[in-house]
């Protein structure tokens, strides 16, 4: 299959080529059906040059969008990996819609989020409460698969739930559900030959880079059934994923071909996933054999006066019986848990100093990386 393409044609036709099981993301932004009458008009007369386009009234009714959703999931069910996701995003129109056939058809749910946006189209009319939101869904083939989420690095990249302050001295936050970007405006906005707005409902880089990053992994394969102005592949080859759009629209290639010729890979922490990378697996007696730690030592335990005596097999010795550093630490620290993490409660004694053992650890690995 090929990757790092934009394929010109029918999406649900084009993805019947692909081989199953062949993608380990898929972002989607469908059409909305708008379904909107008349001519909206901004508070001074001017025409509002909202989501009218062709290719958001194609449906002749409710059943017909119905058919198309789920011809279209269907789809990308078959070609999604088993550990892959798959990110949909729709406004109150159509995600209700999108979100009960993806059940029907097996996708289990991971998380909903609300995409609020910073600066919302105003409800001209002040005859409904301001729409300023539109909704994700993120999934996957079934509740059995293992999907990637790089938890770290989306703490990470969540600067918006945490003093700005404490985050530039370290501290760190669960990023959630609810994420606030401005709509796409300004130089991020692709314009046509004729400088008017491209497409109507071109989704913010700030979007698709965090759903890119924390959901998938370098060299994996993203697709978008819906290509638009190309913001997925974009930001895709920005983190150094591969990327397949499809799209219909000869124009809407034409210009975001250009945008995505003009990234270029962002060797970052962020697209390596460096925050969730996995430290080397430590024991003991791999310490002992690198003179990290010494056979027969002395273990301290924190804020106590006990201590036991460091012996092969990864054990310590405590009142003539054999332990591990975890069930020892639990055992003399009266926990409610059968263990601790022991490298965060035994010191060693090195010039005269108590030295943490996660610190030894920690030395063992920067000399093995």
């Amino acid at each position: 299959m090929n990757k790092n393409v934009i394929l010109n044609g029918d999406c649900i036709e084009k993805m019947k080529t692909f081989p199953c099981e062949s993608v380990d993301l898929i972002f989607a932004d469908p059409p909305y059906w708008m379904r909107v009458d008349g001519v909206l008009k901004r508070p001074e007369g001017k025409e509002f040059d909202g989501c009218n386009d062709e290719w958001d009234n194609t449906f002749l009714n409710n059943d017909d969008y119905i058919d198309f959703t789920r011809k279209w999931l269907n789809e990308c069910k078959r070609v999604l990996k088993q550990n892959g996701s798959i990110w949909v995003i729709g406004g109150m129109q159509c995600i209700y819609t999108i979100g009960g056939i993806m059940q029907e058809l097996g996708f289990w749910f991971i998380n909903d989020v609300i995409w609020q946006k910073s600066n919302p189209t105003p409800n001209f009319m002040g005859t409904r409460l301001n729409n300023s939101h539109e909704t994700l869904i993120w999934a996957t083939k079934s509740k059995k698969s293992k999907f990637t989420f790089n938890y770290k690095t989306a703490k990470e990249l969540n600067t918006e739930n945490i003093d700005i302050n404490l985050f530039e001295k370290g501290e760190r936050r669960q990023l959630g559900s609810v994420w606030r970007f401005s709509v796409c405006s300004g130089n991020e906005r692709l314009k046509d030959e004729n400088g008017n707005k491209l497409h109507s409902t071109q989704k913010p880089e700030s979007l698709l880079y965090r759903v890119i990053a924390i959901s998938s992994k370098i060299g994996d394969i993203v697709l978008d059934p819906f290509g638009g102005t190309m913001t997925t592949a974009a930001m895709a080859k920005k983190l150094g994923r591969n990327y397949i759009c499809i799209e219909q629209n000869d124009k809407y290639i034409k210009f975001g071909k250009k945008r995505v010729d003009d990234i270029v890979f962002e060797d970052s922490d962020i697209a390596h996933a460096k925050f969730d990378k996995k430290p080397l697996k430590v024991n003991l007696d791999q310490m002992i054999d690198a003179n990290f730690l010494n056979l027969g030592e002395r273990f301290y335990l924190k804020n106590s006066d006990e201590f036991a005596i460091l012996k092969r097999g990864s054990r310590l010795e405590y009142n003539n019986i054999l332990y591990d550093i975890h069930s020892l630490a639990a055992k003399l620290k009266s926990a409610k848990s059968e263990r601790l993490n022991g490298f965060k409660f035994w010191h060693v004694m090195r010039d005269n100093k108590k030295i943490l053992l996660d610190d030894i650890r920690s030395h063992f690995r920067e000399a093995n990386a």
